[in-house]
Formats: structure tokens, C-alpha cells, sequence
């Protein structure tokens, strides 16, 4: 009787003790979307800034997606029509780097007329900024709006 409650409590607890086991490595600790829709030098210093410090922080335990819609595309442009400061796309292609993501709208993408050629080498185009950031949300990545 005694194995026999030995084995329902092995049973029933173990599967309780794995859901609740570490990452053992298997990927970043922490997740985070960064959403970039302002437009000013200002907006996309800090930001840099910011991104910049969770990865000195937390290095290969967090990773980064930045995605830029609306007036934040021009970050991410070759020829932007708004201000961008110097020296973003040395700090952007540096964090590149370190595996912080940048992400394109499409959508924005197109009522300005550009294509995938118009960004940096290291974007990646997504179809919809604002759905980027919804299915980064769903797969556990935490919001940042800028």
C-alpha cells in the first residue's frame, strides 16, 4: 500500500515539478518589444539608449525586438524624411551585432512609397507594425511603447 502512494504522489507531483523547472539555457531569460512610433532625434536617442542598456545588462539573457511604425520608421531608413541622429545607425548596426532585432512596417513602408531597399541591411520587414508587436506579446515578450 505504501509503494503504491509512493507512485500516485510521484504521479501527480512530478509533472507539477517540471512545469516549474528552470530554463536550463534553452533560451534568452528575458523577452522584450520595444515599439518605436515617434518621430524626434530626441525619441530615437533614448530609445537607442535604452536598448542599449538592457543589453549591457542582461547581454545574451535578454532579447530585443524593436519595432518601428508610423513616425518611427525613419530610423530605420537609408534616406529618412525626418530627423535622425548621427550616430543611430552606428548604434543600431553595433546592437545588430548582439542580436537586438529591428522590424519594419510594411504598412508605413508603403503609404511612404519604400521598399525593403529604402532600410538598412539588418531590418526586417514585417507586413503590420502593430501585429509584430501583438504576436511578440503573445510568445511572452514584454511591451515597451516609446
Amino acid at each position: 500500500m505504501k509503494i503504491l502512494i509512493v507512485w500516485m504522489l510521484a504521479l501527480f507531483t512530478l509533472p507539477v515539478l517540471a512545469a516549474g523547472a528552470p530554463d536550463n539555457g534553452a533560451g534568452p531569460k528575458y523577452k522584450v518589444a520595444y515599439q518605436c512610433n515617434k518621430g524626434e532625434p530626441e525619441d530615437y536617442k533614448s530609445l537607442l539608449f535604452s536598448v542599449s542598456q538592457l543589453k549591457e545588462k542582461y547581454g545574451d539573457d535578454v532579447d530585443i525586438v524593436v519595432t518601428c511604425l508610423g513616425k518611427g520608421i525613419h530610423l530605420l531608413a537609408k534616406h529618412p524624411k525626418r530627423g535622425v541622429p548621427e550616430s543611430a545607425l552606428e548604434q543600431m548596426s553595433y546592437l545588430d551585432t548582439f542580436g537586438v532585432r529591428f522590424h519594419a512596417c510594411g504598412n508605413t513602408m508603403h503609404a511612404l512609397g519604400w521598399t525593403a531597399k529604402d532600410m538598412y541591411d539588418f531590418v526586417e520587414v514585417v507586413p503590420i507594425g502593430a501585429d509584430d508587436l501583438m504576436q511578440l506579446q503573445h510568445q511572452g515578450y514584454a511591451y515597451l511603447a516609446w
